[in-house]
């Protein structure tokens, strides 16, 4: 039973740093930002990545977070651990500088963050602030266009690009408000993305995983509500969690799929199909 087919790792051993699953990712090279704890969906797509053969750069947020990610990346064997606020002028660029003097190229770029001020993010979306949805658009969505823009000069021999979205872009989730229209505009920016940069093997996705329970999901209202509701209409009738994401983004980095591009890919159990 190879490492795609496998029953789902128990948490936290999401990936056993002792027990290689495969080579169909050595020799490329990664850069993961959103990693905040090991119940991160970055966590878990750094994880199988890695498990694969990936050799990676992480990220934390700023000193508070450090010691729950440096941990994870001793554990990851993390090549490069850095710090990056996307708010704060001049970090993004420092750590594409510091992959660049480090590396000299890179293959793949993970993007997992989003943030909306909570009384914005808990209020209509009619209500919203205007600096609240700017703050909540610079970080969920253009630091993805941002971090694009700065890997594609290091994407030399091709690459992938990836971002993570939720259902509530395509349609009304209760209590997902404004973050609806802020990932609603991180899939458009995927497509137009993937087209600009298409002719330099550069491919683009965003992963679609359904209601997982991270410390992000922990700002929405009445979240648990939402965790039943998707697991009683799913076809699956369960949650995914953070390995299966894992395994598909991997799929999504490897030369599997080299013919797809721009697509939003759904790992919801079924979710997303269900009127």
């Amino acid at each position: 039973m190879d490492e795609l087919t496998r029953p789902i790792d128990p948490l936290p051993k999401v990936w056993d740093p002792d027990s290689r699953v495969g080579d169909m990712l050595r020799g490329r090279r990664g850069l993961v930002v959103g990693i905040a704890n090991e119940n991160s969906i970055a966590f878990g797509c750094a994880a199988k990545l890695r498990a694969f053969g990936a050799e990676l750069a992480v990220t934390y947020l700023n000193e508070k977070s450090e010691p729950y990610v440096r941990p994870l990346a001793e554990e990851l064997k993390a090549s490069l651990v850095l710090p990056l606020d996307v708010e704060r002028p001049g970090q993004l660029q420092a750590v594409f500088d510091r992959i660049r003097q480090t590396w000299g190229r890179l293959d793949f770029v993970i993007h997992s963050i989003a943030f909306a001020p909570r009384a914005d993010l808990h209020g209509r979306v009619t209500d919203c602030s205007e600096a609240g949805f700017l703050q909540a658009m610079r970080v969920s969505c253009y630091s993805f266009i941002e971090m694009s823009r700065l890997a594609e000069p290091l994407m030399t021999e091709g690459g992938t690009l990836l971002t993570m979205s939720y259902y509530g872009a395509d349609k009304v989730v209760n209590n997902y408000n404004m973050m609806g229209p802020v990932k609603a505009a991180l899939e458009a920016s995927t497509r137009y993305l993937a087209a600009e940069l298409g002719e330099k093997g550069i491919r683009v996705f965003a992963v679609s995983p359904g209601p997982l329970k991270t410390r992000a999901a922990s700002g929405i209202a009445q979240f648990d509500e939402l965790v039943e509701a998707a697991v009683a209409r799913a076809p699956a009738h369960r949650l995914v969690d953070i390995a299966e994401v894992g395994r598909v983004v991997a799929f999504l980095v490897g030369g599997a799929a080299s013919g797809m591009t721009g697509d939003t890919i759904y790992v919801d159990a079924g979710l997303h199909i269900v009127a």
